[in-house]
């Protein structure tokens, strides 16, 4: 299936400076198949590497970190040699091998002519935790699940997606915009993970689906016990497991309380940022004075949701019934799906920090972001609401150029206020 990410790789690839590159990920969001993929179509050789699936690799890389020593014994051990040029080099599940890591730094120095790609499930949690890491030295990308434009594209309807990213602002034709709303309504459910995509694609089939989704949830939690002691999987887990109740209030505010009758903040901040670390949580912070930049002004009290809104509705046990009763599904659990939705469009376009902001009890909105150096606000509603008040109060209190609200109604504007559907979220970035 196609990715966005490709181009960055081939950017990557052709850049005079190039360095090995850190591809960061959570687990099942596709890394393996995006780098066999690229090198597929870019090299006429890849050399892969799993260091899960295979251990014995680690003791290539004990002892002195030389390039040329550790290129000879991999090509010896895969019965084919390495060239500089053709060949891609893949170390998969590199967090099984911190001293793989450290070897980036001497290709980076003494043998750059190699391309080499490390990837893993769990690197934001890893690196520097058990070998030096080469800060510095290695190029970093992030993969996320697929987008819903992404999902246009492998549900066949790159014309839609063509048609939003060449949209002017004037509202789209009726029929295209039922279309959109009624497949971004099946992305809810199916989310972004690129198996659980693919199947739908394959077979229509949404209770394979749902199986591949909890699949995906287990393995979660096998990471929760396989990576931490036995106390901090449990922590871990219980965090893990809140997430849906805390979404489902009204307050999405992450409350400690919610994990366990007795939490407490210290006792699960570790936890929280293992999650955070892993891919699996974004983590967006409340803020009460929106203003550059915007960490200076983020308080400790803050929203967690799922990477993935189809995974989220997996925890839930949502029915596929949902999909066919009208636009439930957008309002389900107090608008849970599509605060959850927004927040992992807006990551995977590039906005890695999140924040939302409150005005004592008088107004919330749903984000604030930083775009061309300036504050700015959005509102996302779970239908057609044609109510405004929070953008109202921040208008009033900030005065931004642009009010900003994405909801199931087409593109309009109404003076400063615009909406942009929500099937067409991630264009608030870039207009």
């Amino acid at each position: 299936m196609k990715r966005d990410i490709y181009d960055k790789l081939l950017a990557w690839k052709e850049h005079p400076r190039r360095k090995p590159l850190v591809l960061k990920g959570a687990r099942q969001v596709g890394k393996t198949y995006i780098l066999q993929a690229f090198g597929k179509g870019e090299y006429e050789d890849i050399a892969y590497f799993n260091f899960e699936e295979d251990p014995d690799l680690h003791d290539f890389f004990t002892g002195r970190l030389a390039p040329e020593k550790i290129i000879r014994t991999l090509s010896i051990y895969r019965e084919k040699k390495i060239s500089t040029e053709q060949t891609l080099i893949i170390f998969d599940e590199v967090q099984n091998s911190p001293e793989t890591l450290t070897s980036l730094k001497y290709f980076c120095e003494k043998a750059p002519e190699y391309h080499i790609v490390a990837a893993g499930s769990l690197l934001g949690v890893k690196i520097g935790q058990s070998a030096p890491f080469p800060v510095g030295k290695v190029n970093f990308l992030d993969l996320y699940p697929m987008t819903f434009a992404e999902f246009l594209d492998a549900a066949q309807k790159p014309q839609l997606r063509e048609l939003l990213e060449n949209s002017t602002f004037e509202p789209i034709a009726a029929p295209f915009h039922t279309e959109l709303v009624d497949l971004l309504k099946m992305y809810y459910f199916i989310g972004g993970m690129p198996e659980a995509i693919s199947q739908y694609v394959q077979n229509q089939d949404l209770r394979m689906v749902r199986q591949i989704q909890e699949e995906i949830l287990e393995a979660y939690h096998i990471d929760f016990s396989k990576y931490t002691t036995k106390t901090e999987a449990i922590r871990i887990a219980a965090t893990w497991g809140s997430i849906p109740s805390q979404l489902a209030r009204e307050n999405k505010k992450f409350t400690y309380a919610e994990v366990s009758k007795n939490a407490r903040a210290r006792e699960y901040s570790e936890s929280i940022q293992w999650l955070v670390d892993a891919g699996l949580v974004i983590k967006v912070y409340n803020t009460h004075t929106p203003k550059l930049p915007l960490a200076t002004y983020r308080e400790d009290i803050f929203k967690l949701y799922l990477l993935d809104v189809g995974l989220l509705g997996a925890m839930i046990k949502v029915s596929q019934r949902t999909i066919v009763k009208g636009n439930t599904l957008f309002s389900e659990f107090n608008g849970a799906f599509v605060e959850n939705y927004a927040a992992q469009e807006l990551v995977a376009h590039g906005q890695k920090d999140l924040y939302y902001w409150t005005s004592k009890n008088q107004a919330e909105v749903d984000f604030v972001v930083a775009i061309h150096d300036q504050v700015q606000p959005l509102e996302v509603k779970s239908g057609v609401s044609k109510q405004k008040k929070s953008l109202r109060v921040y208008g009033d209190k900030y005065k931004p150029q642009i009010l900003s609200r994405s909801t199931l109604m087409n593109f309009k504007e109404d003076g400063l206020i615009r909406n942009y559907p929500l099937y067409a979220l991630w264009l608030f970035l870039v207009r």
